[in-house]
């Protein structure tokens, strides 16, 4: 009776609906899963290194200046003149800056979550255009200079515990080494190598070059601070990932690797303007200001030790200055993957319901709510097995294996509820279409929302063409 066949079909629906739990509770557990593979990262960040940024170099020149004012109001009513002593720092931008890396990623393992990190070998070099002492910055025409400190090159990089040899400067011939800490206004981790002390008594082109060796992990980012810059990259990953404010205008990828060529000139960036800023910022707190001669002393005696070089915090490395970079992702996520093929679970389970519904219809075979059901959490245990498996194998090789698993049960059971062998291969057939369909979207993800369409449009058009002669008012349940 038609009363019968609603009510078969209410309970269908709610049994679809009860399924969601398992499949939200599954879901929950592949989110657990993506938090335990981020806290590992983490962990693997803090008892090695993180990820990467590489700023500069930048030439710094400490200087004092004296700025002169008149007091019109002094203690016994005469105009007298006051000084006032700051120290400033004046930061010079390279002209040309080359920057060629290779990089080499590996795998680091937490318990069964695995990481990538890698090495670069950098090579950077350009040009400075060396000002003279005239030509230092001014706060107005009662200032001067009076005292000019030892001019350094400042390198901050994110996390110093990924160089891995004291580099060495070639400046105009001469060798220098690298110093601890950035000196750069706010900017305090990194490493800075003090030039000589006649680099400012003539102008002139100073080439320089020096090679970095740094470990990371997962990203690299480069800030451009230069008025040309070129970063010409290689490495044996091939599957990066691009990304920041500007992209390679040259890269070539494939399954030994990848190049990739970014040129950013100055008009293209604000990172000059940005770094003064920052940098000045940073510096602030080190600025003395003051009248008396005593500690006008001080000022020209901390520049001479080079005290205050920045006021920054230690730990503080600001990345919101303009930058590119390169990362090392996995081809495949497993838990986002999984995570995807669990959303389409429901799914599953209303097109296998639909399926017997119509088989009940066609063939006149009655099926239990309670077959209903255990077909219904073999369905939602495939995402489950699939996320414990991909664990531990590729993610292929755990689709396949759950999915014969799940197939292969199935089509066991089902040519028993169904009464014939050859009815539950027929019903497993049509699961081998339905798992390999969601393994398409899950590999094809630009084209996931087409594929998904096709589908449902697919299995529509076949219960339509399956039930076209069912007179639905003359079925009896």
């Amino acid at each position: 009776m038609q009363k019968k066949l609603l009510l078969k079909v209410c309970i269908i629906v709610a049994l679809m609906l009860l399924l969601g739990i398992p499949l939200l509770m599954i879901q929950s557990t592949v989110r657990e899963r993506m938090a335990y593979r981020d806290d590992a990262a983490r962990s693997i960040a803090e008892d090695s290194v993180g990820e990467q940024t590489v700023v500069g170099p930048v030439l710094v020149i400490p200087y004092v200046e004296e700025i002169e004012s008149r007091d019109e109001d002094g203690a016994d009513g005469k105009p007298r003149t006051k000084t006032r002593t700051v120290r400033r720092h004046h930061l010079v931008y390279p002209d040309d800056l080359k920057v060629g890396g290779s990089i080499a990623t590996e795998r680091r393992y937490r318990g069964i979550h695995q990481v990538l990190v890698y090495n670069g070998q950098y090579e950077f070099g350009g040009v400075y255009v060396v000002p003279l002492l005239a030509d230092l910055p001014r706060s107005g025409a009662n200032a001067r200079v009076t005292t000019v400190g030892r001019p350094y090159v400042s390198l901050p990089i994110a996390d110093v515990r990924g160089v891995r040899a004291i580099p060495k400067m070639n400046w105009n011939g001469a060798t220098l080494e690298f110093e601890q800490g950035a000196r750069l206004g706010a900017y305090q981790s990194g490493m800075h190598a003090v030039l000589p002390a006649d680099t400012l008594a003539a102008p002139a082109q100073a080439k320089f070059s020096f090679k970095l060796n740094l470990a990371g992990m997962e990203r690299q980012y480069f800030v451009p601070v230069g008025r040309n810059n070129v970063v010409a990259l290689a490495s044996n990953w091939p599957h990066p990932q691009f990304g920041g404010r500007f992209l390679p205008e040259e890269r070539k990828v494939g399954d030994a690797g990848f190049t990739a060529t970014w040129r950013v000139p100055s008009l293209a960036s604000n990172v000059q303007q940005q770094l003064s800023a920052m940098a000045q910022d940073g510096w602030k707190g080190a600025v003395p200001v003051a009248g008396s001669p005593a500690s006008s002393a001080a000022a020209h005696a901390a520049l001479a030790r080079g005290d205050g070089a920045g006021a920054g915090q230690g730990a503080s490395f600001d990345t919101s200055v303009d930058k590119f970079s390169v990362a090392f992702i996995e081809p495949v996520n497993i838990y986002s993957q999984a995570d995807r093929a669990s959303k389409y679970g429901l799914l599953f389970v209303a097109l296998t319901f639909a399926a017997f519904f119509v088989f009940e219809i066609l063939k006149g075979l009655p099926i239990h709510p309670v077959q209903y059901a255990l077909v219904g959490m073999a369905l939602a245990l495939f995402f489950l097995l699939l996320l414990g498996l991909s664990e531990h194998a590729p993610f292929a090789v755990a689709y396949l294996v759950a999915s014969a698993a799940c197939i292969g049960l199935l089509s066991y059971y089902l040519g028993y509820v169904l009464r014939d062998r050859w009815r539950g291969l027929a019903f497993g057939s049509g699961l081998i279409l339905l798992y390999a369909a969601l393994y398409g979207l899950l590999v094809s993800e630009n084209n996931a929302l087409v594929l998904g369409s096709l589908l449902l449009f697919a299995v529509l058009a076949a219960l339509m063409v399956a039930t076209r002669k069912v007179d639905w008012y003359r079925i009896e349940s």
